[in-house]
This record gives structure tokens, sequence and C-alpha cells, in this order.
């Protein structure tokens, strides 16, 4: 970049790359079935759920903004290494070393104090020790239950996920914000209910047809 300030032109550089994170596609719906959801729309839809949720989490004195940073950072990574779908066991297989590689990269476009300090906050959550980083992965997990509730288990079906899997993948909400998993598990007892999603010895459901992604 035209700049002699070299800090300032890292800074930019990262900001100019991470634009990409718009180009990544989830395997959720909006919640109006229109299209998937992309990695940038998934981090701020986080944001403003830490901000309204956080008398939810377990742990006194969160802190709030440290929280809100892990969820804006946590899918930078996806630019290199692609969404991984939380039901997608194969594909979950080499995803920590794919991360890996694309946090080295992404992370190493900064100055080295806010590289150190991004990189950190990313390791955290992943690593899901301390109360921040459980609640944000709470949030990560709860949100895509939402959407995935209001398209009629639009991704759930499109998959044949089961509803012991949805339970088994999810369950660690729990350990960030406990109501919060009382409520996602109403939620997916009511899916199965509805036929959203099939139950552990039910038939599948019915195709959801989406003529709104036509």
């Amino acid at each position: 970049m035209l700049i002699n300030n070299d800090r300032l032109a890292k800074q930019l550089n990262f900001i100019i790359e991470i634009d990409q994170l718009k180009n990544v596609y989830r395997q959720t719906l909006l919640m109006n079935g229109k299209r998937y959801e992309n990695d940038a729309e998934h981090s701020w839809h986080l944001g403003i759920m830490v901000i309204l949720l956080s008398e939810y989490a377990t742990g006194e004195d969160l802190n709030i903004l440290k929280v809100i940073k892990m969820v804006l950072l946590h899918d930078l990574v996806e630019i290199d290494a692609g969404d991984t779908f939380c039901y997608d066991n194969k594909a979950a297989r080499d995803k920590a070393a794919r991360e890996e590689k694309a946090a080295n990269r992404i992370f190493g476009i900064l100055p080295a104090d806010q590289e150190s300090e991004f990189r950190k906050l990313w390791d955290e959550f992943e690593e899901r020790k301390s109360p921040e980083a459980r609640f944000a992965a709470a949030l990560d997990r709860l949100q895509p239950i939402l959407h995935n509730y209001n398209t009629q288990g639009a991704a759930w079906r499109a998959h044949g996920v089961t509803s012991d899997v949805v339970i088994e993948k999810n369950q660690h909400i729990s350990q960030g914000a406990p109501e919060l998993w009382d409520y996602a598990t109403m939620l997916i007892k009511d899916a199965v209910e509805k036929g959203y999603l099939r139950g552990t010895d039910c038939k599948p459901p019915p195709p959801l047809e989406m003529k709104s992604l036509t």
C-alpha cells in the first residue's frame, strides 16, 4: 500500500484481507430461507448475541469485550481453511491442522503485538478453558440451532442429521450458558415434534421445499 507508516500498512492490509470472510458461506440458511449465511454475517450476529445474552453466561466478572473480540475473530481462519460443517465428521479430521496453518498466515499479517493478541484470543476460544471462551463457544453453537429451527430444519434435513447428534455436538453450550442450553434442548425437542429434525428412532422427515433459494 502507498503509505510510509509500516504499522498502519500492516493493519490496513489485514483489514483488506479479512474482507474475504464475506465470501465464505456456511451450511446455514438465513432465517428467511432465501440464501446461505456467510461467515462475516455469522460473526456479526454472535457479537450482538454476546451483548444481549451476557447475563446468562457462567462465571462472575466476565470480560464481555474479550468475548466480543473472540466471536469476531474466531472464524477469520476460514478465509483459508473454509467452513467445516459441524456435523461433517470426515471434514473435521484435518480441521485443526487447516485452521492452525490459516491462523499463522492471517494473523501474521498484523504488527507483532496485535498478531500476538489476536492469536492468543483465537487459541483461547478453541481451547474453551476460560469462562469467556466457553460463553463464546456456547453462542457459536446456539446461533445455528436458532437458524435451523427457524428454517424448519433446512441444514439438518439436507445432511440427514438426527436429534441425538445435534445434542452431542452442541451440549457444551451448557458449560458456557446452562440456561441457554435448556432453551436449546427445548428447541431440539420441538423440532423433532414438528418434523424439522429426525428423532433417533424416527423415520426421516419429508424433504423440505426451499423455493426461495431458486
